[in-house]
């Protein structure tokens, strides 16, 4: 019962902030706050296969596309029909759209989760470099695969798809990562997942199935990041492979280190200081790539665990916070 009414608020705080957002920012601070989200989608996702398991994965962005290219494929060839059925029957707009656009996400994330579970079944026996390598090669045949596919659009990208994701639904997928892994994190499978993150061999001689848990943790994650690509795809209404580079994987990389191997709340200080700090810097363009890389590295050697380390901001935390400096002095 208590869940479902705060399911209800959160439903109803994120349709009326769907509503007063929009008006009060242009359309840049906008897609700034939407990519801020998306980004957060997407960091939260890696820190379940980088922070929470210890593995390395850097093929983060293959997921992202197979999710944001299935979804967006559904739409154009489907769900655009049910949102014409919807509204013939009389729906309103938003209500005709939000379940072509559901089914459009639920698609994607399945397809990068199926993905997923093949990358991860044979090659998570690995460990290290030797995964970091298998996951890079599969994020690049993804890339290479849609720049030859001609059904997708190849290199001159897929236009043309239905612009449905709002504010509503980036904030939703927010919430739900964040109390996926929340959860996951305070379950008797958080505790193998972080048991194989501290020392797998350990971890494999009290029974834990080391294999088995990575991959689940690899599937959760694949899954997220689809959605997030679904995500993109809809909000910006066009894709291109560009957007699904090495680089990619490298950025959500950098966000999940950042805030903290493990820490939720890091991850999404990270992704939202990450995608604010080269917008922040335009007015020095010429010399705002290398502003940025030299903030990431004196973060790193002042903070090399990152801002939050693996702590977690909560309610709980930050009264501790408030009364640690009183309790101090007394």
């Amino acid at each position: 019962m208590r869940q479902a009414l705060w399911l209800t608020g959160l439903v109803a705080v994120l349709i009326v902030l769907d509503l007063i957002v929009p008006r009060l920012l242009n359309p840049y601070l906008l897609q700034v706050l939407m990519l801020c989200g998306i980004n957060i989608i997407l960091a939260v996702s890696l820190n379940l296969i980088n922070g929470f398991t210890g593995q390395f994965s850097i093929g983060h962005a293959g997921f992202m596309a197979l999710g944001a290219y299935g979804s967006a494929m559904f739409s154009l060839h489907v769900g655009r029909g049910w949102v014409a059925a919807l509204e013939r029957l009389g729906a309103p707009g938003p209500l005709a759209e939000a379940p072509a656009l559901l089914a459009a996400l639920l698609l994607g994330g399945l397809l990068a989760a199926v993905a997923g579970w093949l990358v991860g079944l044979p090659s998570l026996r690995l460990r290290g470099d030797y995964l970091a390598i298998v996951t890079l090669g599969f994020g690049e045949i993804i890339r290479v695969l849609i720049l030859n596919i001609d059904a997708v659009g190849a290199a001159r990208g897929l236009p043309g798809i239905p612009n449905w994701a709002d504010f509503f639904w980036v904030g939703l997928w927010i919430a739900a990562v964040v109390l996926a892994s929340r959860n996951l994190a305070h379950s008797t499978h958080g505790r193998a997942l972080f048991a194989i993150r501290d020392d797998e061999v350990a971890a494999e001689a009290l029974g834990v199935n080391t294999t088995a848990y990575k991959v689940l943790a690899f599937v959760i994650g694949s899954f997220f990041a689809g959605v997030a690509g679904g995500l993109f795809a809809h909000f910006l209404s066009y894709l291109n492979p560009n957007s699904f580079t090495f680089i990619k994987s490298i950025e959500v990389i950098a966000m999940v280190v950042l805030g903290g191997m493990g820490s939720i709340s890091g991850s999404v200080l990270a992704a939202i200081l990450l995608t604010l700090l080269p917008e922040l810097l335009r007015p020095v363009k010429e010399y705002r790539m290398v502003i940025y890389s030299l903030m990431l590295i004196v973060l790193m050697i002042t903070r090399p665990q990152g801002l939050l380390g693996t702590r977690e901001i909560s309610l709980a935390w930050l009264k501790r916070r408030r009364s640690g400096p009183a309790a101090g002095a007394a």
